[in-house]
């Protein structure tokens, strides 16, 4: 049974603290353990060009910008270095070959794999300290907040191999 969304004026908000509170410890834990949990050797705004690709594969650079809010030139640097480093591959659309699409190559989602497992490594300790129903109410509102914000979640259970 599905329950219709309340609309947004009529939600309790006293979750919001608690979820700033909660992106706020998130922060402190991975700059605490940024040799453990970093994105290294990327930095954090390569990390997220990865990300964008990964969701959108063939994604031209126009678009990449629109996405990260960034000029071109900066976009075009982000992707020299994430293709030199082979994390990034780009190739003439198919359909106007003097448009270029942006994939990640296999060593680059192998790394994005690697960095989401010491991550999900670290809140898994952190989230055995909770009991089961709290584990549970957790996914099952992160869940609920990552679609409120448009980013799908992977199912419970569901890992990616790399």
């Amino acid at each position: 049974m599905h329950e219709t969304p309340t609309p947004v004026h009529q939600h309790d908000s006293r979750a919001v603290p608690e979820v700033g509170q909660l992106l706020e410890l998130l922060e402190i834990a991975w700059e605490r353990g940024r040799g453990a949990l970093g994105t290294a050797p990327l930095s954090a705004a390569q990390t997220r060009v990865m990300y964008i690709v990964e969701r959108e594969p063939g994604i031209n650079a126009s678009a990449l910008g629109r996405r990260l809010s960034a000029a071109a030139p900066s976009v075009t640097r982000l992707c020299d270095r994430l293709q030199a480093a082979g994390f990034l591959r780009r190739t003439p659309r198919p359909q106007d070959r003097r448009e270029m699409q942006l994939e990640l190559t296999d060593t680059g989602i192998a790394h994005l794999n690697t960095i989401r497992h010491r991550r999900e490594q670290a809140l898994q300790q952190a989230m055995s300290r909770m009991s089961p129903d709290a584990q549970h109410a957790l996914a099952t509102g992160l869940s609920a907040l990552c679609a409120a914000v448009g980013e799908p979640t992977r199912p419970l259970g569901h890992e990616e191999t790399a």
